[in-house]
């Protein structure tokens, strides 16, 4: 099997214990070929990944934002765009007022918080992005206006009000919607009809001449388990969910073990080729 491109997960994957790319992992991506594609997968907004393909020396890249909601081609030229219908995004926000549950709101570039707290704060220092200070009400009127929703909508808070929230939402849109508990405090909702698969299919048809059976993916989590199926290799990292790893064709070491660089080594050792 040759590989001609990777694919990766981001957090939980491809970033260490401190949440960024090891000195491991910035020299095995510097011995790859030029025109060999470094493509990012991810739950975050575009400019939460494009910082760290520039830590890479590998921008500029496709992207796969919102878990393929969202994707976009190395010149930015949009791909995929697939939200949540702005109804059901004040329905969310509507089942949540009267919790402590923070929601965030992201549609492309756009990223809105409403509360400046614990939550907000921490993802801004995760992602390294600033967000727009905008009641949700507000953000729901603008998306009304423009006929347009929400690529994610993220809720964060406590364990027993997320679980309460993901069967409320799984009860009525189970159809409609990715419900995606990345950890007990974290609940990401995307729309149904898309995953990272899909998204790297886009991308590859759009602009490759070669299919997902060429491509080595990595990834962590429940949102990975399609990839990992759909491309030639697909590896979990080994601090993956039991459910991803099932699928994998390789289990790599843990993300703080530099478990993607390890498989990129052997792969540039066998010159791209892997039997």
């Amino acid at each position: 099997m040759q590989i001609k491109a990777f694919c990766s997960d981001i957090d939980g994957t491809l970033l260490n214990s401190v949440r960024d790319l090891s000195p491991r992992l910035k020299a095995v991506v510097a011995d790859l070929p030029e025109n060999f594609p470094v493509i990012l997968a991810s739950s975050r907004m575009p400019d939460a990944m494009r910082h760290l393909l520039h830590d890479l020396n590998r921008f500029p890249q496709p992207l796969i934002a919102y878990n393929g909601g969202y994707v976009l081609s190395a010149d930015g030229e949009v791909l995929e765009d697939v939200t949540i219908p702005v109804d059901l995004v004040a329905k969310i926000l509507k089942l949540t007022e009267k919790t402590d549950i923070h929601v965030s709101l992201y549609q492309g570039e756009k990223w809105y918080e409403e509360k400046d707290d614990y939550w907000s704060q921490r993802e801004v220092k995760n992602t390294k992005v600033q967000c727009d200070w905008l009641p949700g009400h507000e953000v729901v009127d603008l998306w009304t206006k423009n006929n347009s929703g929400a690529h994610k909508v993220m809720c964060m808070g406590e364990s027993n009000e997320m679980a309460w929230l993901f069967g409320e939402l799984h009860f009525e849109h189970s159809l409609d919607l990715h419900l995606y508990r990345s950890s007990d405090t974290y609940l990401e909702i995307a729309p149904k009809a898309i995953s990272k698969a899909t998204g790297l299919r886009k991308i590859l048809e759009h602009a490759y001449d070669f299919g997902m059976e060429s491509v080595v993916a990595f990834g962590d989590n429940y949102n990975d388990i399609d990839l990992l199926q759909s491309v030639g290799w697909g590896v979990a990292v080994d601090n993956a969910r039991m459910e991803v790893k099932a699928v994998a064709k390789e289990i790599t070491h843990h993300n703080k073990e530099d478990g993607v660089a390890a498989v990129l080594e052997k792969i540039r050792d066998l010159k791209f080729n892997i039997s």
